[in-house]
């Protein structure tokens, strides 16, 4: 795969941790939203912690990623569901951990009016093989 990132004066700066946009050569693998389910139960984990529930879905994330043969340096692109964007913060905080720095992808975040089994956010990717 073939990276290269894309960031322009000309654009507003990224106000997190994410650039503007990430072109790739290569396939591409789409990973579903993920919701903090624990994959050995089935159970929602963390109700009402968005600190718990982060992790999960991120370690989720990881699981497929790992089954693709990717890593998140292979992510170029996310998209980060917020019941309530008041947990931007916290969310954007665990979420830097593992796709912050300067390879970061492209990012789309939103708050929505409900999530699968309401829970406090849902994330997906696109990474480049």
């Amino acid at each position: 795969m073939e990276r290269t990132i894309i960031n322009t004066p000309n654009a507003p700066a990224p106000v997190g941790p994410y650039n503007q946009a990430v072109a790739v050569t290569g396939q591409l693998l789409f990973v579903s939203g993920q919701i903090a389910l624990d994959p050995a139960t089935g159970e929602l984990v963390g109700p009402g912690n968005v600190v718990a529930q982060t992790e999960q879905v991120i370690t989720n994330l990881q699981a497929i990623l790992t089954a693709a043969g990717a890593s998140f340096d292979n992510v170029v692109k996310t998209g980060v569901f917020l019941k309530d964007m008041n947990d931007f913060a916290t969310v954007n905080e665990i979420y830097a951990k593992y796709f912050g720095g300067e390879n970061a992808p492209a990012r789309a975040c939103v708050e929505v009016a409900r999530l699968p089994k309401d829970v406090a956010v849902e994330i997906e990717c696109i990474a480049a093989l």
